[in-house]
């Protein structure tokens, strides 16, 4: 028998999962950008905003029904994490919306060296991945699903370090080419951070153990 909490956990469930979708897109749109010289950024700028207000929507929400069911245990501890994951999904459309200004005000890295683009190309890969990854646990509640997160987000730290290794070998990099570059992979590494921390918060729904999987 449903109770009347649960359609609204249900109407935050399903914000999540657009905002889910919205991030996905996002980022790829950022990195299409800054890899093959497109100018999408006033797209990129819309979608981001757009996150944000469905963030603040969660938030909002998730208050009311604290405030009306006074929820404790399991549904307690789902309204927190959804209002945490809806900041995951915001800080993606962020991080996005930076790759892509970057873009725009240093040029990204499409004049750069190919090992650059390439570099960034497979890390922008795995970034995807890990969103696709969160939106699916949180679609299932899947804690195994999650755990998952914990080895790709070990593989894009390690191109992270190995991008900024090989960059300061390189003697005749030039500047624009650096800035862009290093930015570009310090939002990757942070996008790839908040799939994890989404991660841990469906562990957390799923099982009540409060979990680190970086």
């Amino acid at each position: 028998m449903s109770r009347i909490i649960d359609a609204g956990l249900e109407e935050l469930s399903a914000t999540l999962h657009k905002m889910g979708k919205l991030a996905y897109r996002i980022v790829s749109m950022s990195l299409t950008e800054c890899l093959e010289g497109e100018d999408l950024h006033e797209e990129v700028r819309e979608m981001s905003d757009m996150l944000v207000a469905m963030a603040d929507d969660v938030e909002d929400k998730a208050f009311e029904l604290i405030a009306r069911f006074q929820p404790v245990a399991s549904d307690l501890r789902t309204i927190k994490s959804y209002m945490k994951i809806a900041y995951d999904f915001a800080r993606f459309g962020r991080y996005a919306l930076d790759i892509s200004y970057t873009n725009k005000r240093l040029e990204g890295v499409k004049s750069c060296e190919k090992w650059v683009n390439l570099h960034i190309h497979e890390m922008g890969e795995r970034t995807l991945e890990m969103i696709r990854l969160s939106a699916d646990a949180l679609r299932s509640h899947d804690p195994k699903l999650a755990e998952k997160i914990s080895e790709k987000e070990n593989e894009v730290d390690n191109l992270y370090f190995d991008f900024l290794n090989k960059l300061m070998e390189e003697k005749d990099a030039a500047i624009r080419c650096v800035v862009s570059s290093v930015l570009i992979v310090r939002y990757l590494e942070r996008i790839a951070d908040h799939a994890t921390y989404i991660c841990e918060s469906i562990i957390y729904i799923a099982t009540g153990r409060k979990v680190v999987l970086r």
